[in-house]
């Protein structure tokens, strides 16, 4: 195996993120790399989700809403050159509680094809199974496809959201808390999607359970305080970290 480090799919570069005169991150840099499972751990109020929801423009919903610095996905900046709409696209989301639409569960995940103008019956039945599968929830639910996806499990309908969202082909998968209201089983599920989405896709996984992070993490990055204190391979961070606030953390002396 090649020890190579993977090519950077989205290149943050001196980001800050305000809402108003309330600073939420101070300046950033990282790359988002190919093939790897990023994980963001730090206390609340850390700046992990304003990270977060600044590499889709989410933030950009928020009037109070201010930045500097540049984030470019393969090399184009989003702000300048991606339209919104075809970034989102490129760059999904999953948050933290599912929200299936009020429709089947063949229909929640078809749903953005159709918007995009998909019509053939084949390609989206297609469409459906490969995204199912991915999301590790095919076998639960082929049989029931045209069911209310409000029947399903809570930790069902994460996976569907999650299925909905690869409905869509994404590049890069932004996980926000996703296993935060979610059982045992269902969090082993989801995690073990997300490990092999690992392949073919860059994936950042924002979580309060340092223990997922350890799990399932390429690379971790310890945020506090509007601040990324420091980024490396989740072994080193988890076992021989540089800085003292972080050891603190990942052992559970605050946050």
């Amino acid at each position: 195996m090649s020890s190579a480090t993977p090519a950077a799919k989205m290149e943050v570069r001196d980001l800050t993120v305000a809402y108003g005169k309330e600073i939420a991150l101070r300046p950033l840099t990282l790359d988002i790399r190919l093939n790897e499972i990023l994980s963001i751990i730090g206390p609340s109020n850390s700046g992990k989700t304003s990270f977060l929801r600044s590499l889709n423009r989410m933030n950009d919903l928020d009037p109070r809403f201010r930045t500097t610095g540049t984030i470019c996905l393969d090399g184009k900046d989003i702000r300048g050159e991606i339209a919104a709409e075809d970034l989102r696209k490129r760059v999904g989301m999953i948050f933290a509680l599912p929200m299936p639409l009020p429709l089947s569960t063949f229909e929640n995940v078809v749903y953005g094809a159709r918007r995009s103008g998909v019509r053939d019956k084949k390609r989206l039945a297609e469409l459906v199974e490969r995204s199912l599968k991915a999301a590790f929830l095919w076998d639960e639910v082929k049989d029931r496809l045209s069911s209310s996806a409000f029947k399903l499990s809570g930790g069902q309908q994460q996976r569907l959201c999650i299925a909905r969202t690869l409905a869509l082909e994404p590049e890069v998968i932004l996980y926000d808390e996703p296993c935060s209201g979610l059982d045992p089983i269902s969090t082993a599920k989801v995690e073990e999607s997300m490990t092999a989405l690992k392949k073919g896709h860059a994936i950042v996984l924002v979580t309060n359970n340092t223990k997922q992070a350890a799990r399932v993490g390429t690379r971790t990055a310890f945020f506090l305080m509007g601040e990324m204190v420091e980024i490396g391979s989740t072994v080193k961070m988890f076992t021989a970290p540089d800085d003292k606030r972080t050891e603190d953390y990942v052992v559970g002396r605050f946050g």
